[in-house]
């Protein structure tokens, strides 16, 4: 049994279809596919590349609302299950590790549905700017030594005092329900890219866009949201932009420990020996001053980013020498985090 509140959180969140590209589900304030535009960008010694552009998100101006919304979905599975009488008591909480992006994204989101706040456990030494947006989101932060040990699922839950919450950094359950990046996976796709530069934090925006280009070359009868060139996606590079410096720029691309990380060599060999992506496929470790010239660029074109969003921009020049120049090239561009609230 619903209460009067969450019969009407229920009504608010509107969920059109799982995968009709006519009744797309995200931006949940005006859905569309493609959620967010592609457009062409000027690249030095090159003369096809595309940007892919998911810093006009609302909520952090980053591709993590689409995580943030997802969430809000997970929430509606528990106050429908709520109302078939399934389950009893107040909604669970979730907790997160977060250096800025996704805590803000999913903590705006939820109160905007009216929606419990979200714990988020953060690094000591997290820019105080970004301490305080996270803390004016909708959120409850506590604070650790990230570079002292991996964390598992428990010690999160403990170290953010929701020993009745779920985890979202590490719940293989929850990140299986959660959507993670599918509709964005099939707006790259449809690109047709011969490359695509995709910032690597986390790893989960690359994963799944290779998990989805793998399914549709495998498939002959396509997810209605496809519409690509499977000829050219099955030999696509997908290189995921790194880093190993705890002082980059790329802030956001970097972490002490990626205990959860679902991609190793192994992975990605298995995927280009059956054919499913291009043998340049991998991530690599971007050096630090080609981010600083892939922000003049950008700049010079009025994209809205930071390092760590436009880091495949900065991998693509790193790796300019390399490239060939008749190719199409796309360069994901995760967003700039909106700090003031």
């Amino acid at each position: 049994m619903l209460t009067k509140e969450e019969e009407k959180i229920l009504r608010k969140i509107k969920v059109p279809s799982e995968n009709d590209p006519r009744k797309p589900e995200f931006p949940p304030y005006n859905p569309r596919f493609p959620a967010t535009p592609t457009f062409e960008i000027k690249v030095p010694g090159f003369f096809n590349v595309w940007l892919k552009d998911d810093s006009i998100n609302r909520y952090s101006g980053t591709h993590k609302d689409r995580l943030a919304w997802e969430v809000v979905i997970l929430y509606r599975n528990f106050l429908l299950a709520k109302k078939r009488g399934q389950q009893k008591g107040p909604l669970p909480i979730f907790s997160i590790i977060s250096s800025g992006s996704a805590a803000i994204a999913i903590g705006r989101m939820l109160r905007d549905y009216g929606l419990p706040c979200l714990k988020v456990l953060v690094d000591k030494n997290l820019d105080p700017k970004i301490y305080n947006a996270i803390k004016n989101s909708h959120c409850e932060i506590f604070v650790t030594d990230l570079g002292k040990k991996p964390l598992n699922a428990h010690e999160i839950l403990s170290l953010t005092k929701n020993r009745n919450g779920f985890d979202l950094t590490s719940n293989e359950g929850v990140t299986l329900e959660i959507g993670n990046y599918d509709w964005m996976s099939y707006e790259i796709l449809n690109n047709s890219p011969d490359y695509c530069f995709i910032p690597f934090g986390t790893g989960i925006l690359f994963s799944k866009v290779l998990e989805v280009n793998k399914t549709e070359v495998e498939r002959k009868k396509h997810d209605p949201r496809f519409h690509g060139n499977i000829n050219i996606l099955r030999n696509c590079n997908f290189m995921g932009a790194t880093t190993k410096n705890p002082k980059s720029k790329a802030d956001k691309l970097y972490a002490y420990y990626l205990p959860f990380l679902r991609i190793d060599d192994e992975w990605l060999r298995f995927y280009k020996l059956s054919g499913f992506c291009g043998s340049r496929t991998g991530i690599y470790i971007l050096k630090e001053k080609y981010l600083d010239k892939a922000m003049k660029i950008a700049e010079s074109q009025g994209i809205n980013c930071e390092p760590s969003g436009i880091a495949g921009l900065a991998l693509m020049l790193q790796m300019r020498k390399s490239l060939p120049k008749n190719k199409k090239y796309l360069i994901v561009n995760t967003g700039k985090t909106k700090l003031p609230n």
